[in-house]
């Protein structure tokens, strides 16, 4: 079936505890304790598919040590956390791994090595910005949590956004124009922020991420991955998937990483998001496609409520096999 004409899917479609005074940044434990229902209401996998490992987490700002255990996905994680520190699971914004920084180079998405410390980042201040759009383009990557929450990831230099210095990397943007976007996923409110009207103003509700004193400091506009860093620094990772169990695996091999990194550029290219969890999940299923028109297919199964452009998909196959044949 020619690419083009591809069928397109429809777009609908407790055992925590504090571990007083423990140094910051310690290791996961290899060990369990048997875990108990998860923390964000979610009805939990068959205790056989659960990953039973131990995880150290701190609320970034600032907190004693927590184990946490027995979650399968994002929304569990941050239920988990949550739960540990007393806090409601909406409050968590984001997590980075190994560091308390807003460092966009170690945000948490789809993998976590299994020795990697978690760090939860939850609301700080509230504010409001006006916003004059001189631009087609406002210079903004977004990324979300994958529990609803769209966040900034990069503000791009010499930006319509570089030139508001209240806005920075990790805001969580709540409201559009006094429009809610709680719960919409990254590349709609790309796209609605692309679709607003230039030369004109609007409005952004933001909700920046809780800082200890140390952390005050001038704000980052995110950094450009850099293709040594790991996805986890681990013997091994945790998967976390939207759809099904999470699964213990190898530390992502040269290939994948390579493609995962160039994929999660093209996303940023062509929808102005990064995920490395969707990147991965692409490479995962174009790494045995034998042509562009059977990935097109299989993209389509797996994420059709994406619908993404024709050249996208080109380009994402040709950086698979870029990287299957070393030239990445």
């Amino acid at each position: 079936m020619p690419l083009g004409l591809r069928r397109k899917k429809n777009k609908s479609r407790e055992n925590s505890t504090l571990v007083e005074n423990e140094e910051v940044g310690g290791h996961a434990a290899g060990s369990s304790v048997k875990s108990s229902g998860n923390g964000a209401g979610l009805p939990p996998p068959p205790a056989n598919l659960r990953p039973k490992l131990v995880f150290h987490t701190q609320l970034a700002h600032g907190s004693p040590t927590g184990r946490i255990e027995g979650f399968t996905n994002v929304k569990e994680l941050y239920g988990k956390i949550a739960h540990t520190f007393n806090l409601s699971p909406p409050e968590i914004l984001f997590c980075t791994l190994n560091t308390h920084k807003i460092d966009m180079e170690k945000l948490l998405g789809g993998q976590i090595g299994l020795e990697d410390f978690i760090f939860a980042h939850v609301k700080g201040i509230k504010k409001e910005v006006e916003v004059f759009k001189s631009e087609d383009a406002l210079g903004l990557t977004i990324t979300d949590n994958g529990a609803g929450y769209a966040f900034i990831k990069r503000i791009k230099d010499g930006s319509v956004v570089d030139n508001v210095k209240v806005i920075s990397v990790g805001d969580h943007i709540e409201c559009i124009n006094g429009k809610n976007i709680v719960g919409t996923r990254h590349y709609e409110v790309a796209r609605m922020l692309k679709e607003l009207p230039k030369e004109q103003k609007f409005t952004l509700k933001l909700v920046e991420p809780m800082k200890a004193f140390e952390m005050l400091e001038p704000r980052s506009k995110g950094t450009k991955p850099a293709s040594e860093n790991k996805m986890g620094t681990g013997r091994g990772t945790l998967r976390l998937r939207a759809k099904g169990p999470a699964t213990v695996e190898e530390v992502p091999t040269e290939f994948e990483e390579k493609a995962v990194k160039k994929v999660d550029d093209l996303l940023e290219s062509y929808m102005g998001i990064r995920d490395t969890e969707l990147a991965a999940t692409m490479v995962e299923v174009g790494r045995d496609k034998k042509n562009p028109d059977e990935f097109a297919m299989a993209l389509d199964e797996a994420l059709g409520d994406f619908a993404f452009p024709d050249e996208f998909v080109f380009d994402v196959w040709g950086a698979i096999g870029d990287a299957k044949q070393g030239r990445l």
